[in-house]
């Protein structure tokens, strides 16, 4: 994609395959598709795909079907509601650090699986009011799934499922998997009494498939939700968090600017509260720079409905289109140094004559991410609690790569020593 933009500009036709993509890489573009004439725009290549293992959840859904989901579930991210989870987020960061420390002089930690057990543990205590077990299980199961469908995406569904192919046999052990998790998750909760009285995401996804006519229906409809919730809720932050981990000990001014901060703000004992998100600016603004360079969801494909104009450029009905905040946060037009980790850039004030959409980490529009508080929370606390009481530093001679997938994490997972600091 930055090969492209490179070479040919804001529009681009991609001809691969049998299809021929159409790439938009401009604010304005991203603007039309995404907001303005959304409606015309369902999901596409990849996220399509997804339906396999996801079903028709709020990730993949359309039309009605996607706005009841939508109905049902945003209550659970209402700004009252996330800021009552403040105390549970901070103490799950809390216990990230502390398992963290019980590393030190050990040897290498892969901190990709430890963060997934930091998301893991703070979705379920926050949007489903459960613990959640076997994090590790789920993580693996969920890189399945992903494997599975940025396969489809690349060969274009011409490869029938009834292949054995070694990741594809992987992919349906781990949708099995998910599918009886989710499962047991509704049937304890269930057992235990309590729904129709909770105001978290699985008492109220359960109260609303209870409406559909038809039982089996409404089990697949709760099974797909939980399924979509529990990898759309841990994925992005995991990786974001990844991330930023990885930059942090690349410039160790900026982590040195953290840990004052946090000692600052904190003091050198206390968990954050949700009144510290102000406070934590700096902290805020690396998050922010973070997800420009590195977008935890870094493709937007869509599929035009009807035939469409953008900026000029005739788009035919049914065509792949695609925006890509991964190069349209590295637009030279629009971010000075674009490729460079300078968070400053999103100090107050210090926006410019920037574009709004030209920094989109949780996409825009109607389908903009429902968990984006959430997930900004964590980043910045768990940041601060981990620049205050460690320090994680890249295990030497790994070579960091970039793995897209539905998100985008380090292949193979970040590899980092632990230093404790007091």
């Amino acid at each position: 994609m930055m090969t492209a933009a490179a070479g040919y500009g804001d529009a681009v036709r991609l001809p691969l395959g049998p299809k021929t993509l159409y790439f938009f890489n401009h604010p304005d573009y991203a603007k039309h598709v995404l907001v303005d004439n959304a409606a015309n725009y369902h999901k596409g290549i990849g996220l399509a795909q997804a339906r396999r293992a996801l079903g028709d959840g709020l990730l993949t859904s359309e039309g009605e079907l996607w706005r009841r989901q939508r109905k049902v579930i945003q209550p659970a991210f209402q700004h009252r509601r996330i800021a009552a989870q403040a105390g549970a987020v901070a103490e799950e960061a809390a216990a990230l650090v502390k398992r963290l420390r019980t590393f030190e002089g050990r040897g290498p930690v892969n901190l990709t699986r430890e963060l997934t057990g930091l998301t893991l543990g703070v979705l379920g205590r926050t949007l489903l009011d459960t613990g959640l077990e076997d994090s590790d299980d789920l993580g693996h199961a969920f890189e399945a799934v992903q494997e599975q469908a940025m396969f489809e995406m690349i060969s274009m569904g011409v490869v029938p499922m009834w292949i054995p192919l070694p990741h594809q046999m992987r992919f349906r052990r781990a949708r099995v998997r998910l599918q009886r998790v989710v499962e047991q998750l509704a049937a304890q909760r269930i057992a235990r009494g309590r729904t129709g009285q909770g105001d978290d995401a699985l008492s109220r996804l359960i109260t609303s498939v209870r409406e559909e006519p038809d039982p089996a229906t409404g089990r697949r409809r709760l099974r797909d939700e939980l399924i979509t919730l529990l990898l759309a809720g841990h994925e992005t932050t995991a990786s974001t968090l990844g991330w930023t981990c990885y930059l942090i000990d690349r410039h160790p001014e900026v982590r040195e600017k953290l840990r004052k901060e946090a000692l600052e703000v904190l003091g050198e004992d206390r968990l954050p509260q949700y009144e510290d998100l102000r406070r934590l600016t700096y902290t805020a603004m690396v998050v922010e720079e973070v997800m420009r360079l590195y977008p935890p969801v870094w493709i937007l494909p869509r599929q035009a409905q009807a035939a469409d104009e953008i900026g000029g450029y005739r788009v035919p009905a049914g065509a792949d289109v695609l925006i890509c905040p991964y190069t349209l946060h590295r637009h030279p037009e629009f971010w000075d140094a674009p490729g460079q980790f300078i968070p400053e850039r999103f100090a107050p004030g210090q926006r410019g004559e920037r574009p709004r959409y030209a920094h989109i980490p949780f996409g825009a529009g109607p389908r903009v991410c429902v968990g984006s508080s959430l997930g900004l929370m964590e980043a910045v606390f768990a940041v601060a609690l981990l620049c205050r009481e460690v320090s994680l530093e890249k295990v030497a001679g790994q070579r960091v790569v970039p793995e897209p997938m539905l998100s985008l994490g380090v292949r193979g997972g970040l590899e980092v020593t632990v230093r404790t600091l007091r």
